[in-house]
């Protein structure tokens, strides 16, 4: 079974690099593991100064496997037992305290995006301290569809109340261009420059001594504590449970479950014309 990911180290610069490229590195039970696991180490390392999170093959991350949770939800929903709204939120809970690995890491963190990068993908990358894209990215949470709210709720705070909202209540897709605009991520660069770019902006930052580093990263990171993060998440995590148990939600599990969940995705955003649907 190939790992869901590799690590290198340079020049005080750790990248943990996604490697399930035909699965569009979604997100699975092992790659939070192996990820949990690779940031505790580089953020442990006396040698490594900043964190440089990136993917191979075409895509950042498309999300949750939709494979296993749809299924994990439909053997639920058949179950004699209600929904353990607690049970829930403690599993869901260990992915997001994953992806805020990348946030509570004393050492600045960086996330270096091409391609799909939606729905849960986007629950890890903007736990980054920042993210760098290619021209070809498209951002997006189309979970807000159906079936999903954001768990770490950073759209907020990278945002603002109306853009946020813009995006949120339509689950509209968003160019890496326009993410660099409106200040979801710091940039975007041409396709073929940005592993070159990430890595260079990590190397420059590599220079400062590591102590300055995270001096600075909780400095900047304690405001938005100090706007209520922390709640932010906690209710985030808690009603995607919700989401996905609501009529629509359970609805959606079962069409998955009958026609595929590639079909119930394309049912979903058909009316809107973008992600898999864009004609």
């Amino acid at each position: 079974m190939t790992a869901p990911l590799r690590t290198e180290t340079e020049a005080g610069v750790r990248s943990i690099v996604l490697t399930r490229p035909e699965e569009y590195n979604t997100i699975t039970p092992r790659l939070r593991d192996a990820l949990a696991a690779a940031i505790d180490e580089a953020d442990a390392d006396p040698d490594v100064r900043v964190l440089l999170l990136r993917a191979e093959g075409p895509a950042f991350c498309a999300g949750y496997g939709l494979d296993w949770s749809t299924e994990l939800q439909a053997a639920e929903d058949e179950s004699d037992r209600v929904w353990d709204s607690a049970a829930d939120m403690r599993m869901l809970s260990t992915f997001v305290d994953v992806y805020l690995k990348l946030w509570y890491a004393a050492k600045p963190t960086i996330a270096a995006v091409h391609g799909w990068c939606i729905a849960g993908g986007t629950d890890m990358v903007l736990c980054a301290d920042i993210v760098v894209a290619a021209e070809n990215a498209v951002f997006g949470y189309p979970p807000a569809r159906v079936w999903g709210t954001p768990t770490t709720a950073m759209w907020v705070y990278r945002l603002g109340f109306e853009r946020a909202k813009r995006y949120l209540l339509t689950g509209d897709e968003i160019p890496a261009p326009t993410a660099a605009d409106i200040g979801l991520i710091l940039e975007c660069v041409p396709d073929e420059r940005l592993v070159e770019h990430a890595t260079g902006l990590a190397r420059r930052m590599a220079r400062l001594p590591g102590n300055q580093l995270e001096m600075l990263k909780l400095l900047c990171n304690q405001t938005a504590e100090n706007m209520g993060l922390s709640s932010s998440r906690t209710l985030g995590t808690l009603l995607d449970g919700v989401a996905r148990h609501t009529q629509e939600g359970r609805d959606f599990v079962r069409r998955a479950g009958d026609a595929g969940f590639r079909q119930a995705v394309r049912e979903r955003d058909d009316p809107f014309g973008d992600y898999g649907s864009r004609r």
